[in-house]
């Protein structure tokens, strides 16, 4: 009898347990791209049988067992590791391994494979090495997205609006690379972890940042994209409690993501700050982000780049209004953010904390500083703060013309038009 939620099935199961399946076949085979792609073809013979025979009654299992016989066959293939073979498929019973056909056990059998005790290193390993230092940071995305978040390349290829073959390329290269280098399918060790883990968490934050503020394309908010670097970061914090930055960063998604719903119009177009409906805010999104922020400062070691930058969301978060914020310690905030991790981004921020909390004048200062660095020349940022700072001060003439370069330089539809109706205003003010 033919299931007609099988395919379905099978794309929730994958949704939900990819990363612990390839986890545990790199762990099996000690091959990260072999795991990576057994796990595919097991998904791929899914796709034919669940629809057809139902869905097993442990899916995840069932994948797991065709992942490693995959694994044997491979080996099978591979005469120069016949000796693994051999060792390999000792745990299989002989019909099983002849005919390829999953357990009628659905995978329970294999307790070497799908240990529980196990599952949680094979994730957390799984994160480091998509995130190995070795790959680039596109190809760091593309894999995370991939073996970990579970996501096909198309859905990759359509959040960062690139062809899905550049995608595959990027998989393809990221894989070799980390065969080349000789990446050993492993938790590091304490000491290599903590130096890695920035890399881990660049990764998500770099994911959720273009979903929350899409640099092209249509929509300024991609709610799937960021929701995955949500998730991704609630499994880390999961694996590693006692990380404050873990916790930070998952505050600040968090404290970020509550905005959504009153960040973009019945049209899309973008609502900014001092527009918002704050009623329309997540609230129980903002209570997850504080319960997290407290988290990294009740472990002791002090807010980190993330946390500082949650914590100036939480002022944000539990003001009234717009007047109703505490400026002050959001500029204090952005100094501290500065002194930690000097950026142009941070500058410009903090010169947007100052404009409310000193006004705009003296916020000008410091975006002129930027300008005269040459620094976001390319950016459609600073331009726009510049513009207006100079409209808020009744440089109007200044004010559209910094109005008028941002434009240019924004490769966001939705801001774009944002901008052009600002500028509009201003020739209407100025009649």
């Amino acid at each position: 009898m033919v299931d007609p939620t099988g395919r379905e099935a099978v794309a929730a199961v994958w949704r939900i347990e990819s990363a612990r399946i390839v986890g545990a076949l790199s762990r099996y085979t000690g091959d990260f791209a072999l795991a990576e792609d057994l796990a595919q073809e097991a998904l791929a013979e899914a796709l034919v049988n669940w629809p057809l025979d139902g869905v097993p009654r442990n899916p995840a299992g069932w994948l797991l067992t065709v992942g490693r016989r995959r694994a044997i066959d491979a080996y099978r293939r591979r005469s120069a590791l016949d000796t693994r073979y051999a060792a390999l498929a000792q745990d299989l019973d002989e019909g099983g391994a002849a005919s390829g056909a999953p357990a009628a056990s659905d995978g329970e059998a294999d307790g070497v494979l799908w240990d529980p005790d196990q599952i949680d290193d094979d994730v957390l390993s799984l994160m480091f090495i998509s995130c190995h230092p070795v790959l680039s940071r596109e190809a760091r995305v593309a894999l995370t997205l991939r073996v970990v978040g579970g996501l096909t390349s198309d859905q990759i290829a359509k959040a960062f609006l690139v062809p899905t073959a550049t995608v595959q390329a990027r998989i393809t290269r990221a894989k070799k690379t980390l065969a080349a280098a000789q990446v050993p399918f492993r938790l590091p060790d304490a000491e290599e972890r903590a130096a890695r883990l920035g890399s881990v968490l660049s990764v998500i934050y770099l994911i959720f940042t273009e979903a929350s503020s899409a640099t092209s394309g249509k929509d300024l908010i991609q709610v799937d994209l960021a929701s995955e670097a949500q998730r991704l970061c609630r499994v880390l914090a999961q694996l590693l409690p006692g990380e404050p930055e873990v916790h930070g960063l998952l505050a600040l998604l968090e404290l970020t993501a509550a905005r959504f719903p009153a960040r973009t119009g019945p049209d899309g177009e973008p609502v900014l700050l001092d527009d918002q409906d704050r009623s329309r805010w997540d609230h129980s999104a903002i209570l997850r982000g504080r319960a997290a922020l407290a988290r990294a400062a009740q472990i002791g070691r002090g807010l980190g780049y993330y946390g500082l930058q949650a914590a100036i969301a939480e002022c944000h978060a539990v003001a009234e209004s717009v007047g109703d914020t505490n400026w002050e310690r959001v500029v204090l905030l952005y100094e501290a953010l500065g002194r930690l991790a000097p950026s142009p981004i941070v500058e410009l921020n903090r010169a947007v904390a100052v404009s409310m909390a000193q006004g705009a004048a003296a916020a000008l200062q410091v975006v002129d500083e930027l300008v005269a660095a040459g620094t976001l020349a390319q950016s459609h940022l600073l331009p726009s703060v510049r513009g207006e700072l100079l409209s808020r001060l009744g440089r109007t003439d200044e004010a559209r013309d910094e109005l008028s370069l941002a434009v240019g330089l924004c490769g966001n539809e939705r801001e774009k038009k944002l901008l052009e109706r600002k500028i509009t205003r201003l020739a209407q003010s100025g009649d």
